[in-house]
């Protein structure tokens, strides 16, 4: 294929496995460790997610120890973008992209190379309406990490937007503890249930049709606050 950039024939198809958008609402913090976690929750030994990072870009460092699943996404994504900032990290595969005017088509370039397994993509603010208005990538779920007190109201028309568009939303309320955060961003899953609660990883990493958009559609208060309440839902 003359001309085209890395990956760019792979595109075509994306099926099995699910894709959750994290990202942050407002001024939260925390949402790089949630996304880890969630990528840690959805690897297997012979099987790794992988952990898309659009925040800074930096090349991931690779780690002594990681999985067979992990090194062998590493190679798919080595040999269809072998430009890409890629490393195998524990049970993780993590791919880092610099915020610039391909970075979206870079994201549906690497998802079909994940197959069947998960694909958790950490976006910085400002980015997520770009993917999902980028039909090659079509996310499942999506996590926000927003920080109640001060972004009720952001949420509440983020998560309303989001489950408008067919994806299931969960919010994590509190930044993950440093004693979480530190080994998921290793790709080591044994605190991942600290970062992020069973039942919020259950939702998200699901490929089900959405189960609780008939009670949306059909609960109280204005939609903001049925949205809000809704994503609220399994705190």
């Amino acid at each position: 294929m003359s001309g085209a950039r890395p990956g760019e024939g792979w595109t075509a198809s994306r099926s099995g496995g699910p894709v959750v958008l994290v990202a942050q609402v407002g001024e939260a913090s925390g949402s790089m460790p949630a996304a880890a976690a969630l990528a840690c929750a959805a690897s297997e030994p012979d099987r790794a997610a992988l952990l898309i990072d659009l925040d800074e870009g930096r090349a991931p460092r690779p780690s002594l120890i990681a999985t067979a699943g992990a090194r062998a996404l590493e190679q798919r994504l080595c040999a269809h973008m072998p430009d890409a900032a890629v490393a195998s990290r524990g049970s993780i595969c993590r791919l880092g992209l610099t915020v610039a005017e391909d970075a979206i088509e870079r994201i549906a370039a690497a998802l079909p190379l994940v197959r069947d397994s998960a694909a958790i993509v950490h976006l910085p603010p400002g980015r997520l309406r770009l993917v999902l208005e980028e039909p090659r990538i079509r996310p499942t779920a999506a996590l926000l990490r927003a920080d109640l007190t001060q972004d009720r109201s952001l949420l509440a028309l983020a998560a309303r937007d989001l489950m408008d568009r067919g994806l299931r939303v969960a919010v994590l309320k509190q930044p993950p503890s440093r004693l979480s955060a530190i080994p998921v961003l290793q790709g080591v899953p044994v605190l991942a249930g600290l970062a992020v609660k069973a039942s919020l990883v259950d939702r998200l990493l699901s490929c089900e049709d959405n189960i609780f958009q008939d009670r949306y559609n059909g609960g109280y208060g204005t939609p903001d606050e049925r949205a809000a309440e809704k994503a609220l839902e399994g705190r």
